[in-house]
């Protein structure tokens, strides 16, 4: 199997003492390509350093919904810069709404989230997207404000199926976690997973959460080299070979995020 672990938070402070074996173990496991998902612009920093000292890793820069309470002006024009300055900045995200755990207040949230979607029109950066709980507001948003052209990926998803009908219709890929593999957690999800086309699929991590079964029983802290067991678990729902499939699903990753290792 050839794998990519398209949404991974390498800059958390839970890796700062083992990075490298992370790295390496992941690579073990053939995950052959790793984005670094900014949330602000510190994070976005520290994901460009780690980049820059390790082979075949890309990041993105963003200011996630929980931050978009300080989302300045200052802030935005930092990691316009960063983008515009660093190869390895392949999107922008991870951006969007989170009305369930609020901690930015709904207008801050929806104001950031459309400066973002703007400033990744301006720089021709596909987007990762978040959304928790919006009640439709994140699709009316991302309806009224195109372009129709626009690439994307709704990270984790974990809607309805009436909202993954209208994530497919707007073009976007959809995020696959350790979820997928969850007995009660991800029986919901698991139940949609034939409705999405296979050249719209990705499949991530989100470390370090969300670790899949079955390492969830021996560790808590999420691994890029996890995203192994989201891919069989995935194959096994559709009833692919493992191989065909995570060729098929690196290869999207490539084309959303336009890159050619």
């Amino acid at each position: 199997m050839i794998l990519f672990d398209s949404h991974c938070h390498l800059d958390d402070k839970s890796y700062d003492i083992d990075l490298n074996d992370v790295i390496e173990r992941a690579r073990d496991e053939n995950v052959q390509g790793f984005m670094i998902v900014g949330v602000n612009v510190n994070t976005s920093l520290k994901a460009i350093k780690i980049a820059g000292t390790h082979k075949n890793i890309i990041t993105s820069v963003g200011i996630h919904p929980h931050d978009a309470q300080k989302c300045s002006k200052d802030d935005i024009d930092t990691l316009i810069r960063l983008a515009k300055e660093n190869p390895c900045v392949k999107a922008w995200g991870e951006t969007g709404l989170d009305f369930n755990r609020m901690f930015s207040p709904a207008r801050d949230q929806e104001n950031c989230f459309m400066t973002q979607l703007e400033m990744a029109g301006m720089l021709d950066l596909p987007l990762i997207f978040h959304e928790r709980d919006s009640k439709g507001r994140f699709y009316d948003i991302l309806k009224s404000h195109g372009p129709d052209s626009r690439k994307g990926v709704v990270h984790c998803f974990s809607g309805t199926k009436k909202e993954l009908f209208k994530y497919l219709d707007l073009g976007y890929y959809i995020g696959i976690t350790g979820i997928l593999t969850l007995k009660k957690r991800g029986e919901v999800l698991r139940s949609m997973i034939s409705h999405i086309p296979e050249d719209r699929i990705l499949i991530e991590t989100d470390a370090p959460y969300l670790t899949p079964a079955p390492q969830k029983n021996k560790t808590r802290r999420n691994e890029p080299g996890f995203v192994k067991s989201v891919l069989q678990r995935l194959a096994q729902i559709r009833n692919i070979d493992p191989q065909i499939l995570s060729q098929a699903i690196f290869n999207n990753t490539r084309t959303l995020y336009n890159i050619d290792f």
